[in-house]
This record gives C-alpha cells, structure tokens and sequence, in this order.
C-alpha cells in the first residue's frame, strides 16, 4: 500500500490535466524506476488540446518502463505499482518487460489491459486508496 501511495504523489508530477499517473517499479523492496503521464523530453508540458489529449503523451508505465531501459536496470520478476488499471498498450510493455505484479488504485472503463496481463498470467490486484477516485 505504501508504494502505492507513493505511485499517487508521485502522480502530481505531471502536467496533464484529464487525468495524472503515477507508477513506480519495484525490485527486491527497492524502487528501481518511476513515471508520470506527460509529454516526451524535450517537448512542451502540455498534454491536451481543446480537452483532447495529445497523441504522443506517455503513459506513466511506458516511462518508468523506458527508464529502466536507458538504467541498465532490469524489471525481470518487479512489481508495477500504478495509480490507474493500465491500458492494452501499457500492459504489452509490462508484460515483455518481465514484470509479475502489477497492483493499481483506481479502475479504468476499458478492462483490455488487465484482462491480458492476466492471460499471461500476471498477478493484477486492485487497491483502492482511500480518498483516491
């Protein structure tokens, strides 16, 4: 629950007004990677445009996945805490980045994501945060 926690401050983070996200990788009790929804480094901190998100924001998990990446790190048998359920594209990194768990606090519309970390046999446990909607 505590990484979780965590996953949401670290969520305030990013410029997106829509929606925040947070998620960190966790590895043998040490966070070895974390991410926020936003825009690619270099470009400017604003995720939407005339209420519509933009199409190349990053999602929290594909930018704590790619910093691992670019670390030397591995996600191999890691835990993803993430603010939010993740969604099928998020999930395909998640599930060829090796990671095992994935626990998230607010549920997302669209159920895909969770549904194939599942088929591939990915632990996925929904934990509310108390005061998180």
């Amino acid at each position: 629950m505590r990484y979780l926690r965590m996953a949401r401050i670290w969520s305030e983070n990013s410029y997106c007004i829509r929606r925040q996200v947070g998620a960190l990788v966790v590895k043998d009790k040490m966070i070895i990677s974390d991410g926020y929804n936003g825009t690619p480094s270099g470009f400017e901190n604003v995720c939407e445009e005339d209420g519509v998100t933009k199409p190349y924001v990053l999602h929290a998990e594909a930018n704590a996945i790619t910093k691992i990446a670019r670390s030397g790190n591995n996600s191999e048998g890691a835990t993803l805490y993430v603010t939010d359920s993740p969604c099928i594209e998020c999930s395909k990194l998640i599930i060829q980045a090796g990671i095992r768990r994935v626990i998230y606090a607010r549920e997302y519309r669209l159920t895909d994501g969770v549904d194939l970390l599942r088929r591939a046999g990915i632990e996925v446990t929904h934990l509310p945060i108390e005061g998180f909607e």
